[in-house]
């Protein structure tokens, strides 16, 4: 039986139905805890706020039900020093979605993080954070505006796994000499190690939740962020495990960035998600040149944690930056900055990132009207110089107000006269002119555009054409042939036919129908295609560098390949055509 927390009567838990999806009854019981430092202050006006969105969106018909749940000083005082008692974990568990304030982690042994606890504990795999731009909120961009993303961080592997040896310590000299002995390795003497696991399970769930977000709210892209030029093996698997999951589970709903030029001329066809990948260090400048081009970024732990934060500071910082550390059915909205002790009781902090943090989490339940109540009313409030003391220091002009007042100006707010059909038209609208105008500038000047937006070519999916068209060996030359004119191709794909499976697949091309059938004198239509194939098939592996790729092209004397995946399936064909303009234009890759 539990022993401090209590459910409330009246409310009913949220379920997952076979589906998958949430089951959410009117009246859910929804999990909080208060927090350490800040957290009371700003959790008291936060739940007014939601109540009364709540209250003025449905008229009574919905309400949340609060379940209170102890972590950090509270809980220690509750539960005999414990920070993260059992029954807190089991409720957050039962009641699938909860909301946190900030939370002090307990000095000495014990948690290395009560955050990073929470997410092991409950394998919230995914840290997600929408950062946009709210106006009047004070930003270091000439546009803050046009940032609006929302980040998937991968939770629970990188650097950030905590396999790590401390220089001098026996476990530590063990590793590095295997590291040097075995393994032949050269680093510094009394060199710290540190271990950055990246796995297709851990990449691929959490790449996975970052496109079914896309294709649920009709964002344009993901973007798959990493250092794979640099560290192949582990950033770069993420990347080629990125675009695997998506060619393997949304077939139908995405498309690649090359087949956004290649295929469709730079016009995206409606309702795809564009997946397409960039550099780390590229991605932060990127985010302060061209904001517009991204919509949902997917990366890993370390890159996540930076550009999490980076990228709010452009909008007015962490301390109105909302987020939510996700599984694939529970989930834990947070407050994303500290404690602050220094201001706890005074009723004097910033509530943003805890309201909007519910505001996340009234959309993940499906209640889009409050959410929005808020967002629009947060707006007029802060458009009228109404703030708490941060925002205050600078904004000339600005009434400085504390916590509980600024949360009385937005529930004022709420229950004036909102125009939310206006607002959600003029936002709609906006988005649409500017995917619109960025279309436009892909179809006139493609190449210029890639080179902008920092579509940098690396590895041979990147340059490959992915139109492969594949006929079975028993077709004709001719057929072939006639095939190959009408689309404009220099060559087809041949699958090996039952009487030659051992010398598996092939590939015709323009000059082996001239060299073993025209110059042979045969008739196209009486030779079929498994006759006139170049094989075997001479292959490269999708996550090839395009120098490596062409190493072998000049050691074996060709000019194409066919890329396979990890399956060696053929997924598509590179020239050396392909390599010279990518050089060409974009110079030697890294």
């Amino acid at each position: 039986m539990p022993q401090h927390i209590h459910y409330p009567e009246g409310g009913e838990k949220i379920t997952v139905g076979s589906d998958g999806r949430l089951q959410v009854p009117d009246h859910p019981i929804i999990g909080f805890v208060e927090g350490d430092g800040i957290g009371p202050d700003i959790n008291r006006a936060c739940m007014r706020i939601w109540d009364q969105a709540v209250e003025r969106a449905y008229g009574g018909r919905r309400k949340i039900h609060w379940a209170e749940l102890f972590m950090g000083e509270k809980a220690a005082g509750l539960f005999d020093g414990n920070y993260f008692p059992d029954e807190t974990k089991a409720a957050l568990k039962d009641l699938l979605i909860s909301i946190k304030g900030p939370l002090t982690t307990p000095v000495g042994g014990g948690f290395r993080s009560l955050n990073v606890s929470l997410r092991q504990e409950l394998d919230l795999y995914a840290c997600v954070r929408p950062v946009r731009h709210y106006a009047g909120v004070p930003s270091p961009l000439k546009r803050p505006e046009e940032v609006d993303v929302v980040i998937f961080r991968e939770n629970t592997e990188d650097v950030y796994a905590g396999i790590e040896y401390q220089s001098g310590s026996a476990e530590n000299q063990k590793i590095a000499r295997f590291l040097r002995e075995e393994m032949g390795e050269s680093f510094f003497d009394e060199a710290g190690i540190g271990v950055k696991p990246i796995s297709p399970f851990g990449t691929k769930r959490l790449v996975r939740k970052a496109i079914e977000y896309a294709i649920e709210h009709d964002r344009e892209s993901v973007t798959l962020v990493h250092k794979g030029n640099i560290m192949k093996f582990t950033e770069g698997a993420f990347r080629t495990w990125g675009y695997e999951i998506a060619r393997e589970e949304f077939a139908d709903q995405t498309i690649t960035e090359e087949e956004l030029y290649a295929t469709y001329g730079g016009k995206r066809p409606e309702g795809k998600v564009v997946i397409k990948d960039r550099i780390a260090d590229i991605m932060f400048q990127l985010m302060l040149l061209r904001p517009t081009e991204f919509d949902v970024i997917a990366t890993m732990n370390l890159n996540g944690d930076y550009l999490s934060d980076a990228i709010a500071a452009e909008v007015g910082g962490v301390g109105i930056a909302p987020g939510a550390n996700m599984s694939d059915n529970v989930a834990v909205f947070e407050a994303t900055h500290g404690t602050a002790p220094k201001y706890a009781n005074q009723d004097k902090v910033n509530p943003g990132s805890l309201l909007f943090s519910g505001v996340m989490l009234l959309e993940h339940i499906g209640w889009s009207e409050a959410a929005d109540l808020i967002a629009a009313a947060y707006e007029k409030v802060v458009a009228a110089g109404i703030v708490t003391y941060d925002f205050a220091r600078s904004l000339e002009g600005a009434t400085e107000v504390k916590t509980s007042q600024f949360a009385d100006a937005i529930i004022d707010q709420m229950c004036g006269t909102i125009d939310l059909e206006r607002i959600r038209r003029e936002r709609d609208e906006a988005i649409e002119a500017e995917r619109q105008a960025r279309e436009q500038r892909r179809v006139v000047a493609p190449l210029e555009e890639m080179i902008a937006s920092g579509r940098v070519p690396h590895t041979v999916a990147d340059l490959m054409n992915p139109n492969l068209v594949t006929l079975s060996g028993d077709t004709s030359v001719e057929d072939a042939m006639h095939l190959m004119r009408e689309r404009r191709i220099s060559s087809v794909v041949v699958q090996p036919t039952a009487d030659d499976e051992e010398q598996g697949w092939g590939i015709m091309t323009q000059r082996d129908v001239i060299s073993r059938v025209v110059s042979a004198t045969k008739q196209p239509s009486q030779v079929r295609i498994a006759e006139a194939a170049t094989r075997p098939l001479i292959t490269v592996a999708e996550d090839t560098s395009l120098l490596d790729c062409a190493e072998r092209m000049g050691s074996d004397n060709i000019r194409r390949m066919v890329v396979v995946d990890t399956q060696g399936r053929p997924i598509g064909i590179i020239s050396d055509t392909d390599i010279f303009a990518s050089v060409e234009q974009f110079g030697l890759p890294e």
